[in-house]
C-alpha cells in the first residue's frame, strides 16, 4: 500500500471518479451509474455523512467507502427492518455506523485497502457498532468483513430490482484487526 494513501475524500466533488471504481468492482451499466450518482449525492447530505478515498501519487481515485448514522427513516432501513425484526435483531438499527458502500478497483484489490478504508471511517464513528448489506454469496467481500467482526443478521434479503439476495451484517465497534 505504499504507493496508495487512505484519507477524506470530497466524494461529492468524485462522485463520477468514485462511481467509475464501483462500476469496474461491481460491474455496474451505464444507468445503474447514473441512478447511483443521484443516490450518492443525496446521501452526502445525510448528517454525519462521510467518505474516504484511497488515491495513487498521481491523484488516482482506486477505492473509496462512505457512510453515516443510521437512520430508521431511510430507504435502506425501511427494506432491511422487517428481515432484522424476524430475527428480533432490529436493535441493530439504532445507533449504528451504515457502510453505504465501499469498493476498490479491481487492480488494487487484495492489498489491503478495503481493510484500510473500512476501519478507519467506522474508527471515526461515535456509534458502538456498525451495519452493512452485501450480496448474500460467499465472496472476497464477505470474508473480509467477517474478519473484521462482522457477523449475519438476516440472510436472503430482497432489495427491490436487485437479481439477487444480499446479506445485512453487523459489527461491535472498534472492529477486529
Amino acid at each position: 500500500m505504499d504507493d496508495v494513501a487512505v484519507g477524506p475524500l470530497d466524494l461529492a466533488a468524485r462522485v463520477d471518479d468514485a462511481l467509475a471504481v464501483q462500476a469496474l468492482a461491481f460491474g455496474l451499466s451505464d444507468e445503474e451509474i447514473a441512478v447511483r450518482r443521484h443516490i450518492v449525492l443525496r446521501h452526502l447530505g445525510c448528517p454525519g455523512a462521510r467518505a474516504l478515498g484511497a488515491t495513487t501519487p498521481d491523484g488516482r481515485l482506486v477505492g473509496f467507502v462512505y457512510g453515516m448514522p443510521n437512520d430508521r427513516a431511510h430507504w435502506w432501513s425501511t427494506v432491511v427492518e422487517p428481515y432484522l425484526r424476524n430475527e428480533r435483531l432490529d436493535h441493530w438499527l439504532d445507533d449504528s455506523f451504515t457502510i453505504t458502500e465501499l469498493h476498490v478497483h479491481p487492480g488494487y484489490q487484495h492489498r489491503g485497502l478495503g481493510r484500510a478504508l473500512i476501519t478507519r471511517i467506522t474508527d471515526e464513528a461515535a456509534e458502538p457498532r456498525s451495519i452493512l448489506s452485501a450480496i448474500d454469496t460467499e465472496s472476497p467481500a464477505r470474508r473480509l468483513y467477517r474478519s473484521l467482526g462482522y457477523q449475519d443478521l438476516a440472510r436472503r434479503v430482497l432489495f427491490p430490482s436487485a437479481p439477487t439476495p444480499y446479506a445485512v451484517m453487523g459489527a461491535p465497534l472498534p472492529l477486529k484487526r
